[in-house]
């Protein structure tokens, strides 16, 4: 489908009102303060509307704009972003869109008789609904036995819908002729893990098969238990470290959260050198360039011990997020969750797209690199697939 023709009949179900929901994704530009914008028909003193939920790092905003008036706001939303996915009447559908706006477009048929609800109603609408009991999560005691959400679980509540929002982005990535494989290393109590196999197998009835990784024995048993009790037959869990997980010669999406240090780099080489289509990486502690940095023109900064820490890891994050796009990826850093909840909630979000880096680019992270004497240890796990020097 061309992309004027995809436009066209979009606009056309909108404003024949049959939008159920649409979220819209993917900033096509990283200074866009806006990460996604959700759409919905609301009734305002008797009046159709399309409501936009504009959601920037930290704070939502809110526009209703009439139908008569959207057509200009949906060009508008197509020229700053890349992914749709919307929910209609008699159809849902995903769209991705290349930079050069070529299309991927899917389209199934909606089975579910879902009516449009022009109440307006600002309540967070998640991804897992807060009301409905789910298996996996009754069994990890996030909800009651009624599927109420326990109180002192909320704020896991909500991270594990912040995550699950993040798979359903990476939905138009994954293969579709095939077993989508999945591994996740340093799992640890594996919430997000149930989660994923949840979403992906369950709710949206994709071919995968998951391995959750971790050193610990006994969480590992727990977690190969809970999955047996829940019949997850495509769920396994294994006690290991990344570095000797050598049972795999291509994966489609790699996971790694709060690993220490450069552990987190382990698993991004390795997932670069597996070829997955997918990586989503939230780092925990990072020391390597603390160690490392010498940079005299930030001394007004950095000889404040605090501050050096802090700088160091964004830095570190960065230099991640850099590398990925050199070696042919899209990368992104987004907030996971809150920084009331965690510190550590910066997440390395990066797909496959096989571009080239442009010489500017290059020379850019040299500079960077170098003003900072840092001497990442990704950039020497990936030098093979770097050409810098």
């Amino acid at each position: 489908m061309e992309f004027n023709e995809m436009k066209d009949n979009v606009l056309k179900q909108i404003l024949s009102k049959q939008l159920i929901q649409a979220t819209i994704s993917q900033p096509r530009a990283k200074s866009n303060e806006i990460k996604r914008i959700k759409l919905k028909p609301i009734e305002i003193k008797n009046m159709y509307h399309i409501q936009l939920e504009y959601q920037y790092e930290r704070i939502l905003k809110h526009e209703n704009i009439r139908i008569e008036e959207f057509s200009s706001t949906w060009e508008k939303l197509l020229e700053d972003f890349r992914q749709i996915h919307g929910d209609f009447l008699e159809e849902k559908i995903q769209i991705q869109l290349s930079k050069k706006n070529k299309v991927m477009y899917k389209t199934e048929k909606n089975t579910s008789l879902k009516q449009v609800d022009l109440s307006h109603n600002r309540k967070k609408n998640y991804l897992l609904d807060e009301h409905t009991p789910y298996p996996f999560l009754i069994r990890l005691g996030v909800q009651t036995s009624e599927g109420k959400v326990k109180k002192q679980k909320y704020d896991k509540f909500k991270q594990i819908n912040r995550f699950i929002e993040f798979i359903d982005d990476t939905l138009a990535y994954l293969p579709k002729d095939k077993t989508v494989r999945i591994l996740d290393f340093g799992s640890g109590k594996s919430y997000l893990t149930f989660a994923l196999y949840h979403y992906l197998k369950i709710e949206k009835g994709l071919d995968i098969r998951v391995t959750g990784l971790d050193l610990k024995k006994e969480v590992i048993e727990e977690c190969s238990q809970i999955a047996k009790d829940l019949d997850y037959d495509h769920l396994e869990f294994l006690v290991g470290d990344i570095n000797d997980y050598n049972d795999e010669t291509a994966v489609d999406m790699v996971v790694t959260l709060h690993a220490c240090d450069v552990a987190t780099d382990m698993a991004l080489a390795r997932a670069v050198k597996w070829n997955a289509s997918v990586i989503l990486s939230v780092p925990c502690c990072q020391h390597e360039l603390n160690r490392q940095l010498d940079a005299p023109e930030l001394n007004i900064m950095l000889k404040h011990g605090l501050i050096k820490e802090r700088f160091s890891a964004l830095a570190t994050d960065s230099i991640r997020a850099e590398i990925l796009n050199m070696v042919g990826y899209e990368a992104q850093l987004v907030e996971f969750i809150d920084m009331e909840n965690t510190p550590k909630n910066i997440l390395i979000r990066a797909y496959k797209t096989g571009d080239k880096p442009t010489n500017e680019q290059i020379e850019a992270y040299k500079q960077f690199k170098q003003m900072l004497k840092a001497q990442p240890f990704l950039e020497n796990e990936l030098k093979e697939y770097l050409n810098i020097d």
